[in-house]
Formats: C-alpha cells, sequence, structure tokens
C-alpha cells in the first residue's frame, strides 16, 4: 500500500491511540465545561539563520496543552517550538496538531519549499523510498525463509514484512559505504495498523558479509519488540520514536551509529515473529534514510 495513502486512512487512529478519546472541536454546544473549544493549531515556519534546511515551527500556545507534528512520518509528540530537518530538496507538508483540555484537538498545515539538497547530508541508502522497481531492485534478499513462511512484499513507497511466526523470519539489505569515526544517523518510517506479539523488527548496520540463510547480527542499531514492549499495539511513525530495541554500540535506544574503519557496511532489516501473533497486517516500511550527522 502507498504510504501516503495508508497515512491518511491511518493517522486519525493513531492519534486515538497516542491521546485517548480525542475530541474534535466543533460549532455545537460544549456540553463538558471541562473540554476546550475552538482550539487554535496555527503556527509560523522559520528558517534557522546559518543552519542549512532547518527549520523552527512555532505553535501559538494559548489553550494548547500538546503539540503533535507531521513532516511526513506520521504525528509525533513534539515542543510547541519544535526545530525540524529538511536535507532533501522538495515540497513539504508540515501539519500540526494541538490539543487543548479534554483532548478537544485542530489541526493546520503548511508548506515548506526546500530549494536544494543539503550536500553535507544525503541519503546514503539506494532505493530507500521504493518509488519503482529500480528502487526495489537495491535490495538484496537474505534469503531467512526458504518455505516462504516469511516474505516481504513491496508497492509504490513501502515494503512489508509478513510472517506466519513459529520462527519465521526474513530480511533486506544492501552495501552502503562509509567514513571511519564519522556518525551516522538512521531512520525510516514504519506502521501497521495492527499490534503484535512475540515479534521483533531489527536493524543492524555490520562490517560482516551477509551470507544467505544465515540470521544477521552485527552491530544491531534499533527496532521494534514486543518483549521490549512496542509494536504491542497499532503504531505509525519514524522508527526512532516509536521503536525500543537498545542499540548494540550505545546500550541505549538510539539510531547513531560510528564505525572504527572507512569502507562498506551492510545495512539489514530483518523481522519475524516467534509466536503465532505476528501482526495480521504486516509490517511496512518506507522512507529509509541513511546520512552523516
Amino acid at each position: 500500500m502507498n504510504l501516503n495513502i495508508y497515512f491518511r486512512k491511518s493517522v486519525y487512529l493513531m492519534l486515538i491511540l497516542a491521546l485517548g478519546t480525542l475530541n474534535s472541536c466543533s460549532e455545537e454546544v460544549n456540553e463538558n465545561p471541562l473540554l476546550a473549544t475552538n482550539v487554535d493549531p496555527s503556527f509560523t515556519i522559520t528558517p534557522v539563520a546559518g543552519e542549512v534546511n532547518t527549520y523552527m515551527l512555532t505553535s501559538q500556545i494559548k489553550g494548547v496543552i500538546d503539540s503533535y507534528w507531521d513532516i511526513g512520518y506520521g504525528p509525533y509528540l513534539g515542543k510547541m517550538t519544535e526545530k525540524i530537518v529538511l536535507p532533501d530538496a522538495g515540497t513539504y507538508t508540515v501539519k500540526h496538531i494541538a490539543v487543548g483540555a479534554g483532548g478537544a484537538s485542530a489541526d493546520v498545515s503548511h508548506p515548506i519549499v526546500v530549494e536544494t539538497s543539503d550536500p553535507a547530508k544525503p541519503n546514503l541508502v539506494k532505493g530507500g523510498f521504493f518509488n519503482n522497481a529500480a528502487d526495489i531492485a537495491q535490495w538484496t534478499s537474505a534469503k531467512l525463509s526458504p518455505t516462504g513462511a516469511a516474505f516481504w512484499s513491496f508497492e509504490t513507497g513501502s515494503a512489508t514484512i509478513h510472517s506466519a511466526g513459529g520462527g519465521a523470519q526474513e530480511g533486506i539489505y544492501q552495501a552502503i559505504d562509509v567514513v571511519k569515526d564519522k556518525e551516522y544517523t538512521i531512520d525510516m518510517l514504519v506502521s501497521s495498523p495492527s499490534g503484535s506479539d512475540e515479534t521483533w523488527f531489527e536493524v543492524y548496520a555490520g562490517k560482516t558479509v551477509p551470507v544467505d540463510g544465515v540470521e544477521y547480527k552485527d552491530n544491531k542499531v534499533m527496532g521494534l519488540s514486543t518483549w521490549d514492549g512496542c509494536a504491542k499495539s497499532a503504531f505509525l511513525g519514524r522508527l526512532s520514536i516509536v521503536g525500543c530495541v537498545k542499540n548494540d554500540r550505545t546500550a541505549s535506544v538510539s539510531n547513531v551509529v560510528k564505525f572504527d574503519t572507512t569502507g562498506k557496511i551492510y545495512l539489514v532489516i530483518r523481522s519475524g515473529g516467534s509466536g503465532n501473533k505476528f501482526t495480521k497486517d504486516g509490517i511496512t516500511i518506507g522512507r529509509i534514510e541513511m546520512r552523516a550527522k
């Protein structure tokens, strides 16, 4: 499924899950005096001086308890003054969802036009947006599920991992050139409209060459794990925000990686389930990025 379409269908559900009962403002009589009316979601966008493709989003604060922002990865809880970076040229739609007393909410969107990409922070992942067959061809199957009990499917804009459980897993990977001692960040959009049990989704950036049929374990960076408390219910957002798997290097939840040699590393994404409760909808990914920090 195209992630843009999926987002439009799923964002309201995700906000309900994140915020509890979410009440929209309307012109009707407010029967609950504890429920805010006419929540104002307006915000301004200001380029940050001296920082490439960096913007400050500033919400008006009167009557706003929480600010949720979406820059194309699904809504996340942010600050009322939120700093964002958009490394690639393009037109972006920034949405602000303002939440007032009692969970009342309203939202507004504004465009940001980024004229030129930041040459210091190109996306090192090839085909990470799955826009076409050429993008999909950049990825190699890890061949972890010869029976087909776990498999990846591809749509325009996304890839989805499916598993029948019982330990069935599958992975995809590609080689990426990195520089010694430089820090990089890895991120992607992850989503599922239903929860799982006994499920893992892991991202690695290791120097070991993947071998067909062999479970990859070199330098885990981030992920989802029902044992660690995430992916048990529906989710939508950046893996760096909704994930809960610890980074092998930092021993904390972090999407930052660094390497002690210059050369090739392998970005490996693998997922599966031990029981029989891997989400029926699969785990969908898109907008995979690896950039110099």
